[in-house]
């Protein structure tokens, strides 16, 4: 299987292209087609991972059945019926496509951490807190939090998001939003972690992204609690105080990390077995959350 690295041949307008998706204007609705890219260090690498596209967005899927119980979602009523209908004569993206809503996102990433890792982590060693979240001394990489806590992000058009107080976020959503933003983030957050610890995996944390109708209603959009927006670590080689083995981009990284490269546009070409390492973890990842 070759990795889909960008969409053609479709009779719809492209809306917009980030990292990993495309999205096309399909009138009423947006089409939002997950290609098989992969981006580290916020470079989109010049080779990507066979089928991840599909794996991203049936996790995603899966997830969000079990996230409308909690808020409402961007999908389209009916979406398998929809999708196929926008996507006949170009079946073979429906496995990687999703059919949503047309709503205006928040300018922020609402990130939810259960546990202390990555930046987190290093903010916890500067200063013994994560902004304005002060936690117990004597936390390790990796040890879990007291409870989990709400740590927003701005989102930025180019190069990396900025983490941003509970009070910034508070000023820049306005206060009701914030709050509705911050509770369901946490009860979205503890939802996946509960269903990820059944499973033998944890989450150690996650980003949600909202958006807004023309009536002003708040709506789970984006990606949910997929591999690519969250922290995944295997429960049984969990151990405080050393890096986790990972489901996420963690391995890819970690590859980068030791080749000699400025971090900037272009990466260089990951190696077949980095790809096929990926892909596996990826695919396990899926099939341990959603079985």
């Amino acid at each position: 299987m070759e990795a889909l690295m960008t969409v053609t041949g479709l009779p719809y307008r492209l809306h917009a292209k980030g990292k990993v998706r495309e999205v096309f204007d399909c009138g009423e609705h947006y089409l939002i087609i997950a290609t098989d890219r992969l981006s580290a260090f916020d470079v989109v690498m010049p080779n990507g991972v066979p089928g991840k596209g599909i794996l991203l967005t049936q996790l995603s899927l899966w997830w969000f059945e079990q996230a409308k119980e909690i808020f409402p979602i961007h999908l389209v009523d009916q979406h398998t019926e929809q999708l196929a209908k926008v996507l006949r004569g170009h079946e073979h993206l429906i496995s990687r496509s999703m059919l949503v809503k047309k709503l205006t996102p928040l300018p922020v990433e609402a990130v939810v951490r259960g546990y202390l890792a990555g930046s987190g982590y290093k903010e916890y060693k500067k200063s013994g807190a994560i902004l304005d979240h002060a936690l117990p001394a004597g936390l390790l990489d990796g040890s879990p939090l007291p409870s989990p806590i709400f740590t927003p992000t701005t989102k930025a058009a180019q190069g990396h998001d900025e983490a941003i107080t509970l009070a910034e976020c508070s000023k820049l959503l306005g206060e009701e939003t914030f709050k509705i933003v911050h509770n369901t983030s946490i009860a979205l957050y503890k939802m996946g972690a509960t269903r990820a610890a059944k499973a033998g995996v944890i989450l150690a944390d996650t980003k949600f992204e909202f958006g807004k109708d023309a009536q002003g209603n708040l709506v789970l959009i984006d990606e949910v609690l997929t591999p690519d927006s969250s922290r995944y670590w295997p429960a049984v080689s969990w151990k405080p105080g050393q890096a986790q083995p990972s489901y996420d981009k963690q391995y890819v990284r970690d590859w980068l990390e030791s080749q000699p490269w400025n971090k900037t546009s272009p990466g260089p070409t990951l190696p077949q077995e980095i790809i096929a390492k990926t892909q596996a973890l990826y695919a396990e990842c899926l099939k341990r959350l959603t079985t």
